[in-house]
């Protein structure tokens, strides 16, 4: 993927050869042709992105379309920037990012024995609910847990009524790592009190209703 040039930080001044000459320098002019090669910045894992859109007639793995996948800090920048933010996004539609061989499913062997940290969003504006769903998914690909290997994914579901931010672990049994992650959100994306529930996916997938119950609350 090329690099948004936007993002390229270019603020090194360049000096002309009659002003080096000036100073007692001399100029290789074969050198001053030369371009400083562009170095990316890896990530620890490499990141899949999804987009889906509600269709009564598919099946929740038809729905789920696959757009790319990054391993690299520029790389993630170049994708978020063309892409639309959830705020312009259609109801029913949702952005999961996941690690790389990941489906955004509960069914998935990484997801199914499971949970999520759901965040509540309120009544944020546009630009609020923007921010806080890149302040997640830069969480997640800056590796900013102390059990990263439980981290599976995200998912922002756009809702009529009201929109969702999920974090997804691995075990939903490993208490230790489901409340450090759990912690380390709130913390970090400065919420307040009682606005985190982590419900397993195995209840999701039993629910009766709309409701799910929570197995912690933050």
């Amino acid at each position: 993927m090329d690099t948004d040039p936007k993002f390229v930080n270019n603020t090194t001044r360049s000096t002309s050869s009659t002003e080096l000459e000036s100073l007692g320098m001399s100029v290789d002019p074969l050198a001053a042709e030369m371009t400083v090669p562009f170095i990316k910045h890896p990530l620890e894992h490499t990141w899949t992105l999804w987009y889906l859109q509600s269709d009564r007639s598919k099946s929740w793995e038809e729905l789920q379309n696959e757009i790319t996948s990054f391993d690299m800090v520029e790389d993630f920048w170049s994708l978020y920037t063309h892409i639309k933010p959830p705020s312009e996004l259609r109801f029913g539609s949702d952005y999961s990012l996941f690690k790389k061989g990941i489906q955004p499913m509960w069914e998935d062997e990484a997801n199914k024995f499971g949970g999520r940290w759901v965040i509540a969003t309120g009544r944020r504006s546009k630009f609020e609910l923007d921010k806080l769903w890149l302040d997640v998914i830069l969480i997640l690909i800056g590796e900013s847990f102390d059990h990263t290997e439980e981290i599976c994914g995200a998912v922002i579901n756009l809702r009529g009524k009201q929109n969702k931010i999920s974090v997804w672990t691995a075990n939903g049994q490993n208490e230790g790592a489901v409340i450090h992650i759990g912690l380390k959100l709130r913390e970090m994306l400065r919420l307040p009190p009682l606005q985190m529930q982590y419900q397993l996916h195995k209840d999701s997938m039993t629910k009766q209703g709309s409701m799910v119950k929570s197995v912690y609350c933050l």
